[in-house]
């Protein structure tokens, strides 16, 4: 395995994994911005639909409400005409015919408005529920709108770190020998900022596993050691 210089073993792979791991941080957070604006978005459609949903169960319990207002006013028309013909029944027995038909149609009459009454109740019950979920979706959308803000507001300015960082990158890796530098490409392709570990202890930073001692004395020695167990390429602490 090629040699590298003391610096480049203990420094340069240590700024590197810094780097990198900033590097995969900021890209987090460029990423995570638009995420929360979409599901700050997904919230407002949410509330959108229950508004729409609300308005529209409160709209036919009032329907409901008016038919069953009509048909009582339909009733109390009939018990009204049926007292016009009791006052002009002809006979004891379509007297008493009239009287039961009357009474069973207040019945029927009480009863209905006893339901529009609920449903009334009902009515007044949604127009609060209208009430709350016009002000959730007012809350959302004032939400959402924050969100738009403060990540329009911070993208810039991550974007920004991410261009110094990566301008570090390049310069740090432009120091590393050809060789080295095209193994250590390698592990990055495939792990990302894992691709590195500092050694603790004798043990990888990464995986926990124990460093055999020749490897060790690599490492010490500033040559490039990958990590038998997980792959990265080792580094000592300051």
């Amino acid at each position: 395995m090629p040699s590298t210089s003391p610096n480049i073993g203990t420094s340069v792979l240590r700024i590197l994994h810094r780097i990198h791991r900033q590097l995969t941080d900021l890209n987090d957070r460029l990423q995570r911005g638009p995420r929360q604006v979409l599901a700050a978005e997904a919230i407002v459609r949410h509330h959108e639909e229950l508004l729409t949903k609300t308005k529209a169960e409160a709209k036919s319990l009032r329907m409901a409400a008016d038919q069953h207002q009509l048909q009582l006013k339909s009733g109390e028309d009939k018990v009204a005409e049926l007292r016009r013909k009791l006052n002009a029944a002809a006979s004891n027995r379509e007297y008493q015919t009239l009287l039961e038909q009357i009474a069973a149609d207040e019945m029927a009459n009480s009863v209905q408005a006893d339901e529009i009454l609920e449903e009334l109740e009902k009515v007044d019950a949604f127009q609060k529920n209208i009430s709350e979920a016009e002000a959730a979706l007012v809350g959302a959308k004032q939400k959402a709108e924050q969100l738009r803000g403060e990540v329009a507001q911070r993208e810039p300015l991550l974007k920004a770190d991410v261009a110094r960082l990566e301008a570090e990158l390049q310069q740090a890796e432009a120091t590393l020998p050809d060789d080295v530098r095209q193994m250590y490409q390698r592990v990055v392709r495939g792990k990302g900022e894992d691709a590195l570990a500092m050694v603790e202890n004798q043990f990888c930073g990464g995986c926990n596993q124990q460093i055999p001692l020749n490897n060790l004395s690599q490492v010490m020695l500033g040559q490039p050691v990958f990590c038998k167990t997980c792959g990265r390429l080792l580094y000592l602490p300051e």
